[in-house]
């Protein structure tokens, strides 16, 4: 007789067993640089809350005054009663700030991805990938039937190789599709080569810059401002749930693209629309960071003096250039072992594990908060030091 739900058991069981398996952590209370950790005060270093933008006053504020005046939720999805007043005024906000023609916002960014990539291509088309795009991207190819083409991780020349063999074989539509910061590794897309190599055959550029909205470019307006390339990346998606501090995925571009992406994109189509308390905390985080740019100042300067802490420990960061430094262990079971043993003494710092990396790079991925001291930043590298030597990873 079959045992229709045995595999959930086994499956877990064999994760544990790796060392590949998520050990959930309890937040109680806010997102904040000093919090509380299944009842334990840590140093938060593990949070997308780059700006700490999650416990500003402005967007506290902004939500609770639109409950008053709109409710808790929309009523629907966004193109039958869902699209609220609000909606429409953070999406013009978001194109003013990205240096675009237009702006739509989705209910997550991995809605963002699954629900648009599909559409852009199809049976006749081929999607160029970098090799480590985020599990979001590769979901949302995965629902095409567009041929696949990979490069290697940030390798521009073999970039251009892949787009000429595309271009020679006569493809309908080309779509090349890249992480702007890559999650994993904190580098950044070579986004200004891609858009000229892709202009030179006629292929549409994607990037998804999740990590960069509020962290990379002038005033943190992102990979298009970071390489001074504004408005020439067709489609530039992103979230509200990490440097801006609140939740929702984005795209910004022509208002072509956002006129095709809400008549066919099927995750925005039907999905219920964001409660006006998160879409006007939305609009109030793109009015904080027109407004203080203190926030992303702060946030360079932690970034710039943890690194070189670490650095100066003897740990591996590899190839970071953004808020997000791996601290590489390699065998996952030890980096468990590093996470468990900072938490223990006061620092949230988790491990990153496969299959999110390859089975031998397992590392604690630390993110960097605009809200820490320098004291708690030290705190946490003596913490790095010494629990690193006594795993002997340093």
């Amino acid at each position: 007789m079959r045992n229709s739900n045995a595999f959930l058991r086994d499956e877990y069981n064999e994760l544990v067993e790796k060392g590949f398996d998520w050990k959930i952590r309890v937040l109680e209370g806010p997102s904040a640089p000093l919090c509380n950790v299944d009842g334990k005060e840590v140093i938060m270093l593990c949070s997308n809350n780059y700006l700490n933008l999650s416990n500003h006053p402005r967007l506290i504020s902004a939500a609770k005054k639109i409950l008053d005046t709109h409710g808790a939720g929309s009523g629907s999805v966004r193109p039958i009663a869902g699209t609220m007043d609000v909606h429409i005024q953070v999406e013009k906000a978001l194109a003013k700030f990205k240096g675009t023609e237009a702006a739509l916002v989705y209910q997550t960014g991995f809605a963002a991805n699954a629900g648009l990539v599909p559409q852009l291509v199809g049976k006749g088309d081929v999607i160029i990938s970098d090799e480590l795009n985020h599990g979001s991207i590769i979901d949302g190819v995965r629902l095409t039937k567009a041929d696949r083409m990979v490069f290697g991780h940030n390798d521009m020349g073999e970039c251009e190789k892949v787009l000429k063999e595309a271009d020679k074989k006569g493809y309908r539509r080309i779509l090349v599709v890249t992480d702007g910061v890559f999650s994993m590794d904190g580098d950044i897309a070579q986004m200004d080569k891609i858009v000229k190599l892709a202009e030179e055959v006629g292929a549409m550029t994607y990037v998804d810059d999740c990590h960069g909205e509020g962290v990379i470019g002038k005033e943190g307006r992102g990979i298009g401002a970071h390489y001074s390339i504004e408005g020439k990346i067709d489609v530039e998606m992103g979230t509200f749930s990490k440097g801006f501090g609140v939740v929702g995925g984005m795209i910004a571009g022509s208002q072509d693209l956002v006129n095709f992406a809400y008549n066919k994109s099927r995750t925005w189509l039907l999905s219920g629309s964001a409660p006006p308390a998160t879409t006007a905390a939305c609009k109030a985080a793109i009015e904080v960071l027109e407004t203080e740019p203190e926030h992303v100042e702060n946030l360079w300067n932690n970034v710039r003096h943890f690194k070189k802490g670490l650095d100066e420990i003897g740990f591996d960061t590899g190839n970071s250039e953004t808020a997000i430094t791996p601290v590489m262990v390699g065998e996952s079971h030890k980096a468990k072992a590093l996470s468990e043993a900072l938490i223990q003494n006061g620092i949230f710092a988790l491990p990153i594990v496969f299959p999110m990396v390859a089975r031998d790079k397992a590392r604690i991925r630390t993110m960097m908060n605009a809200g820490l001291t320098k004291e708690h930043l030290d705190t946490a590298l003596d913490q790095f030091e010494k629990q690193g030597k006594k795993l002997k990873i340093v």
